[in-house]
Formats: structure tokens, sequence, C-alpha cells
């Protein structure tokens, strides 16, 4: 634990970032000029255009050590061919660059790592050039300017962040902010695996000396699983939740939505396909659980992917990445960014499956009942009230979400109890509109 003195020597160096916080938040929701602002009901990010922000994400930690620029290319254009448009990385790598913590052209961030306050600017041009590629893509990059490590490793800059101290890390916060405060594609991650702990007013530092020259950018944090941002970091720099579970991740989920004040939140971590024997179903449910759960989007991991090992180019085809495009798909072509999560089963109301399981049937309507999207990660028979549903006939399709086809049941009214039972084993998406929209199949 570092000396009361000297903990209150970091927040002095806070002060003025302190004093002109305040302005800034006032004015980050009436800017134009942000690449992101938040949603009227807080659940959800709008675009500068007006169009709701699904976070279709991948785990790409080492994208900026591991990858040549070529390699970046390919990677980022295979993400956008599936439609992820967001990527998940660290700005700095302390365990997983093939020589930390340079990357692969042998620069590192800094000359010294016991000084955070003097950058090599050959590292941190590489870095503009990974994010600026991503940007072309379409593709926001949530990236991390420090990750403190999972407890008990040594994957993380927790000791560098204790040693450099307070001041230093202001200033490399004000360096980042001055360099990505005119970049469109950028949200910034704290933490990183871990909750701060004592480090909490050093990783403050850092955002505080980001914010101070960057006033366009969202902010939120990667902490420990099951552990709430908010709860972590309860300062004014937090803008958006994550939820990080590697247990019963609905539950997780459902209990981030209900939090209060509400911030819009997303699953950034849960099981990587590659690791922990981890099913495709598995994968597959903890992304479909992520928005009809609450939250705007869903970043998956896949091994050797988020390190960039030997097999990575193969593991993008893998299934996990193949489900995620089936999810994105299936989410766009519903106002999925409307769905109100069915917590109290009263559209759905037989065939839940377990609520302290795996088989948890979670379902989404939106708030004026034209559309109902319900995902259940085994085949089974469920009832859904319809007259929960708006007026008028109701079309009903079952969306395969391990290829994408989607296979129309029928019309029916909207009144009365009807059971529904897929065509076949396996995990499967009912999809009911209101038949007056003229909705084109789900997934188109």
């Amino acid at each position: 634990m570092m000396p009361l003195h000297f903990r209150s020597h970091a927040y002095r160096w806070l002060l003025p970032c302190l004093l002109t916080f305040a302005a800034v938040a006032a004015s980050q929701q009436t800017s134009t000029n942000r690449p992101f602002r938040i949603s009227e009901n807080r659940r959800s990010l709008v675009g500068q255009d007006g169009t709701p922000f699904l976070l279709q994400g991948d785990a790409a930690w080492s994208l900026i050590a591991n990858l040549t620029r070529e390699e970046a290319a390919q990677y980022l254009q295979d993400r956008k061919a599936k439609g992820f448009n967001a990527v998940l990385v660290n700005l700095l790598e302390h365990k997983f660059a093939k020589n930390p913590p340079k990357n692969v052209y042998g620069e590192a961030p800094f000359p010294k790592m016991s000084d955070w306050s003097v950058p090599n600017e050959k590292y941190f041009a590489h870095a503009d050039w990974v994010i600026r590629k991503a940007a072309e893509n379409g593709q926001v990059v949530l990236l991390a300017p420090v990750y403190l490590g999972y407890p008990g490793t040594d994957e993380g800059f927790i000791d560098e962040v204790t040693a450099n101290g307070p001041e230093k890390l202001l200033q490399y916060g004000q360096f980042l902010g001055q360099r990505y405060k005119d970049f469109d594609n950028i949200i910034w991650v704290m933490g990183g695996d871990r909750d701060p702990g004592t480090a909490r007013a050093n990783v403050d530092m850092i955002a505080f000396g980001i914010r101070q020259y960057d006033k366009r950018h969202l902010f939120t944090a990667h902490c420990h699983s099951d552990s709430p941002p908010a709860e972590q970091y309860p300062g004014p720099w937090l803008d958006i939740s994550t939820s990080y579970a590697y247990q019963i991740v609905h539950l997780r989920l459902i209990e981030d939505c209900n939090r209060t004040p509400v911030l819009p939140s997303f699953l950034i971590e849960s099981i990587y396909e590659g690791e922990h024997n981890a099913s495709e179903v598995q994968i597959r449910r903890q992304a479909y659980w992520s928005v009809l759960c609450g939250g705007f989007g869903h970043v998956m991991g896949n091994r050797p992917i988020w390190l960039f090992d030997p097999g990575w180019q193969k593991a993008m085809d893998a299934p996990g990445s193949v489900g995620m495009m089936h999810w994105g798909r299936l989410f766009r072509s519903r106002r999925w960014f409307d769905l109100v999560p069915d917590q109290e089963h009263k559209v759905v109301t037989e065939g839940l499956g377990e609520f302290w399981g795996l088989d948890y049937l979670a379902a989404g309507r939106t708030s004026d009942g034209s559309t109902v999207v319900a995902y259940m990660p085994s085949a089974r028979t469920i009832t859904v009230d319809m007259a929960k549903l708006s007026a008028g006939p109701v079309n009903a399709w079952w969306f395969n979400p391990r290829n994408g086809v989607a296979t129309s049941i029928g019309s029916f009214p909207a009144s009365g109890s009807r059971q529904f039972t897929p065509p076949a084993e396996g995990d499967w998406v009912l999809v009911l509109d209101d038949a007056s929209n003229h909705l084109a199949a789900p997934g188109r």
C-alpha cells in the first residue's frame, strides 16, 4: 500500500483535471463531434448518424504488439467481412508480445518502462496505423491504455503502474489524450482483468490525463470477473458499464442490467472459444444472452486469435466467428435496441429452462410489442402469450443460429397462448413480428 503522503500527492496532481472535468462532462452529451453518444434510455450507444450501435466485438488483445501491418490488415478485413465492428486491443503488451513489451518491429513503447512520461514515437506510430486501419474497416477499437493483469499472474502492468507513480501516469494520459483526440473510432477501456485496489488513484491519473485533452471519446472498464465497473471506478470518467462472467453468464447480465444509475453495458468477456473446453453452443448462447438480457453487444474471444499464436488465420473461420456473423445479421434485421428483457416471463411463459443453470431461455419484446425474440440453448416446446404482441396477425420464424437460415412457421392471431416447437435439436431463436410491418426474414 502506498504511504498516505504519497496518495495525497497523487490527488494533488488529479486536482487540475477534476476542476475542468465538470465542464467536459456537461458538454459531452451535446457535442456533435463525438463518435458516440449515449441513447436517451441510457441502454445503448448511438453513432453520429443516429444509428444505434450493436457492438459485435472480437478480442484481439495483442493486435498492436504481435502483427505486422500486412497481417493486421488481413485480420481486420476478415473481421469486417463477418460483421465485426469492434476489436478489444491492448495499447501496451506486458507478456504476450513476442518480445515484450516490444512490438513485432522491435519497438518498445518507452525507452524505460520505469518512466511512462517519455513515449517512443515509433511504437505509437505503429499503433496509430493499426487504429486507422480499423477505422477504414468501420471498426471501433476498444483500446486499453494499460492492462493491469489477472491477479496472481505476470500478465499485466500492475507493478509498473504502481512504480511509475501519479505524475508520470498523468503525463502518459495527457500524451494519449492529445494524440488520439481526433480519432473517430476509439472507446477507452481502463483496467484489465483485475480490480485496481490500491492502484486506483494511479489508473484514475491515466483516465483524467486522457480526458483533459480528449473530450470526444467514451470510457469503460474491464475489471475482475463478476466485478461491476461502477463499484471499482466510482469517479466521474466512467461512461459505459461492462459485464464479465465465466459461470452462469445470464445471471450476471441480468444483475448488471438492473443496476442504478443506468449505464449502457455490454458483455466484454466470457468463455473464449478454444479455452476451458468451451462448446459451440456455449459461445453462441452468451452472445444471444448479451442482448436479450439488456446489453448492447458482446466481445467474443478465441484462442489463438486473441494473442495471435500460430493458427490464428485458420481460427478466424471457426464456428464462434461464423456464429457471431449470424448473430449480428439477426439482431440488425430487427429493432434490437428497443428490446426489453422479459425478466418476469410474461411473454414466454413456459419452456424457460434453468434460471440457475446454462439452459436458460432469454427473451426480449420491443416496447411497442411489434417484435419478440427468444433464444433457447436447447430445443423444447415453449409457450408464448401472443396477446403481448401488438394487434394484428403475427408472423413467426425459426432462426437457426448455427447457419443463419430462417424458416417461416406461419401467421397467427395476436391473442391467447400458443406453443412453438423447434424443427430439430440444438439451439434456436424464435422471432415473432407484427405482420403489418412487412419485415423480411430474420437475418436479412
